[in-house]
């Protein structure tokens, strides 16, 4: 047989007589070794660089490269140059139409958050126009949402109670929403968006479908009339104060209210999603309801029948709360905790929701550019009375479906805030706590997914263990429970499929030179004496030690079959090492142990298809002459027709 090895010389495929068996033998090509420092480079670069930021930049005069930097920060100067009255026109409509709905959202979300209602309001004044300014989404509808306010007041009402210190608990969560901005615009100007990515979607399914069951029990309070009402979050410590109260502490006009107007956000929802033509209905219905249920409470004075109301909304736009931020003392940590946690969710949700309809409308979107956008209106946020703000699902979708452009209809949208904070909030007086906890409910169902969670079981089970984990852990513990259920159970999945790599036993399809899998393929052959494994993984430190044993352990396996069936023993084991991207110095040490364990055996190792990574380390930690040049090859059946020529001569 022709000597095979790898060389320095040029990288295309050789090829070589095999005096055996007259096939051609291919050499495996070894890439020319690159200098340290341009390697570390590529690798930084393909790590923070992946999307080429500066591409765009290449070959531009001064002048060019100036507009450009400012069009990569402000991306309003780029498409704001090509805006015109028939995309506002667009924008108008959809701008108005998330009004309609964000105001009465707004209100319900700040008693989510535990803040008075004018500061669900002032969250979705500054920091949309800011996001329209610097975001890349030509869809996604900024505001307060219902996870990120229910994680926040929890987390908030952990270290201060609202209700016996209201000032220390606002400020801590300015400082929260401080923090949490410097935590977005921190990742995306250090290019470290593939962070969020360790959250799985299953584990993002679960928690925001336990969040939205935990959020609705929670409107139970206003929805009923309950004045005395559980200050924890989990199902059974809700069900319990729901229950106790039911004697004496149901007001039934509150529930005559509530069950009425939630039916009919409900129909509207339905109307709807039947037909598209009618999308406003339901985007617009949250308001229809605010308006008749506060006019119907007036006119019947149903507070006095013991009717909660909203009573006082703070007339005027959002005041500085600068020097309400706490800078030093013990709740700068604390704010600090509670910021990076509330960030982080709020990031992954709008990074999710910008990504959905960026694919819709077939477009890019700036993950990092997004984060820096976030990050900062949370910043400047935190500095005018707001809470954590980031991307709203059912906003967004009906900013979508009601035909926006640009980030122009957030721009209307905060128009049409800032008129209802300086002229509208008085009239929303006598609106019952009764018609927010309806409309909360009926925005937060569609946060439970079935369909998302049944194709999740279908396919990977695991994967479905995550989804349960954190939906059961914020539904029967805490919504910070669920989440660090999520984190972990993700991070489990990582860590287990890095140590526990795949590995798989291949054969000979009938009639093909191909090798492949033989439990997906229960067809292909087995070559006698010889056994082909294939890695599916990187070798590392983390799984090395596995992969030698698992590979020993095929061969013993294989081993005893062959001697109670009379058939000739193993002669080679082959392992095809085309999924392996990379090699470090334990996965060769493992290589080194697997060969010498094989040689005690009278069994020689052989290499298929190793990628130029990996042939470079063979050859620098010299395996390459261990193992022998050879016996390494380009591909499995190179290798089988080398060390088993019968076979081929029979194919």
């Amino acid at each position: 047989m022709a000597s095979v090895h790898s060389s320095n010389e040029d990288l295309d495929t050789k090829e070589m007589d095999d005096s055996q068996g007259g096939t051609y033998i291919h050499k495996v090509g070894v890439p020319p070794k690159q200098k340290l420092f341009k390697e570390f480079m590529n690798t930084v670069k393909e790590t923070f660089f992946s999307d080429d930021p500066l591409r765009s930049f290449k070959h531009q005069p001064k002048s060019r490269k100036l507009v450009l930097g400012m069009q990569a920060i402000f991306p309003i100067l780029e498409w704001g140059r090509n805006y015109n009255l028939s995309k506002f026109r667009g924008d108008l409509i959809a701008g108005l139409t998330i009004a309609s709905l964000c105001i009465p959202q707004d209100i319900g979300y700040a008693k989510l958050a535990n803040l008075a209602p004018q500061y669900g309001l002032y969250s979705s004044f500054l920091p949309p126009l800011i996001y329209a300014v610097m975001g890349s989404s030509r869809d996604i509808a900024i505001g307060p949402v219902a996870v990120v306010s229910l994680l926040l007041g929890t987390l908030l009402r952990n270290e201060i109670d609202p209700t016996t210190n209201p000032e220390d608990h606002l400020r801590l969560a300015f400082t929260a929403t401080f923090f949490a901005g410097i935590t977005q615009a921190t990742l995306g100007i250090l290019r470290l968006g593939f962070l969020i990515d360790f959250l799985s979607h299953a584990a993002i399914v679960g928690f925001m479908g336990g969040a939205a069951i935990t959020i609705a029990l929670q409107q139970l309070k206003g929805f009923l009339g309950i004045k005395n009402f559980t200050k924890k979050t989990d199902i059974i410590s809700v069900l319990k104060s729901v229950f106790d109260s039911a004697h004496h502490g149901w007001n039934w006009q509150t529930i005559v209210i509530g069950a009425s107007f939630l039916t009919f956000l409900i129909v509207a929802k339905y109307i709807g999603k039947k037909n598209k033509k009618f999308f406003w209905v339901p985007a617009i219905a949250p308001l229809i309801s605010v308006v008749l249920s506060t006019f119907f409470v007036y006119i019947t004075r149903a507070d006095k029948q013991g009717v909660e109301i909203v009573r006082h909304i703070e007339k005027g736009i959002n005041p500085s709360s600068v020097k309400q931020i706490f800078f030093t003392g013990d709740y700068v940590a604390k704010g600090f905790k509670i910021g990076v946690v509330a960030g982080m969710i709020a990031l992954t949700e709008a990074i999710a929701i910008g990504r959905t309809f960026a694919a819709m409308k077939d477009y890019q979107l700036d993950g990092n550019k997004e984060m820096v956008a976030m990050g900062t209106m949370n910043i400047f946020g935190s500095f005018t009375s707001c809470y954590v703000a980031t991307g709203s699902f059912s906003r967004s979708a009906v900013n979508y479906m009601a035909g926006c452009q640009t980030a122009v209809s957030n721009i209307i949208m905060s128009i049409f805030v800032f008129l209802t904070l300086q002229f509208l909030t008085p009239l929303f007086k006598y609106t019952p706590n009764a018609i927010l906890a309806a409309i909360i409910i009926s925005a937060v169902i569609n946060l439970i997914d079935f369909q998302a969670a049944i194709l999740i079981w279908k396919i990977d089970k695991f994967d479905f263990v995550a989804c349960m984990g954190a939906f059961f852990g914020v539904i029967f513990a805490s919504v910070e429970i669920g989440l660090l259920i999520a984190v972990s159970i993700s991070f489990a999945k990582i860590l287990l499929q890095v140590t526990r790599p795949r590995t798989a036993l291949l054969g000979k399809i009938p009639s093909t030179t191909v090798y492949r899998n033989i439990q997906q393929y229960p067809e292909a052959t087995k070559v006698p004496g010889v056994m082909i494994v294939r890695v599916d993984s990187a070798i590392y430190f983390s799984n090395s030690n596995y992969i030698k044993e698992r590979i020993l352990r095929w061969l013993a396996d294989e081993e005893e079959q062959l001697k109670a069936a009379y058939l000739p023993n193993i002669e080679f084991l082959i392992v095809e090492m085309s999924p392996v991207t990379d090699i470090d110095t334990s996965g060769i040490h493992a290589l080194e142990e697997l060969h010498r364990s094989l040689q005690k055996r009278d069994i020689q190792l052989v290499l298929a298809n190793p990628g130029p990574v990996l042939i470079n380390k063979l050859h620098a930690s010299h395996v390459a002459n261990l193992i022998g040049e050879d016996r390494i090859f380009l591909t499995v059946a190179e290798a089988v027709s080398s060390c088993s020529p019968k076979l081929v001569e029979e194919a």
